[in-house]
């Protein structure tokens, strides 16, 4: 497991990759930044992960940002997970089949 890579939660709207870099800079070398955002609307998530050049700066950061205030949020710092993997359809959407059309009468 990778611990240099951190997850950062409930973090507000307007925040973007290079204020987050920022925020954790002081801790040590940030090699990445990154807010996600929705793929239709562009717009934030609310959750972002950093990626620092040492485990060492990830576990001060963690220790020193966990529950921080950042422009009247409590932000959520843990080590990031890696990512599960999804099955086809597993989304419950439209891409998945999740809605039927089903006309018959009962």
């Amino acid at each position: 497991m990778d611990n240099k890579k951190l997850y950062v939660g409930n973090l507000p709207w307007t925040i973007t990759n290079d204020s987050l870099k920022e925020m954790f800079a002081q801790f040590g070398e940030v090699t990445e930044a990154v807010i996600i955002t929705d793929r239709m609307s562009g717009r934030s998530k609310g959750f972002g992960f950093v990626t620092f050049a040492t485990e060492e700066a990830a576990a001060a950061a963690t220790q020193q940002m966990q529950e921080k205030e950042f422009e009247g949020r409590k932000i959520v710092v843990n080590v990031a997970r890696p990512r599960e993997e999804r099955r086809p359809g597993a989304s419950g959407g439209f891409k998945s089949g999740g809605f039927r059309d089903d006309r018959r009468s009962y």
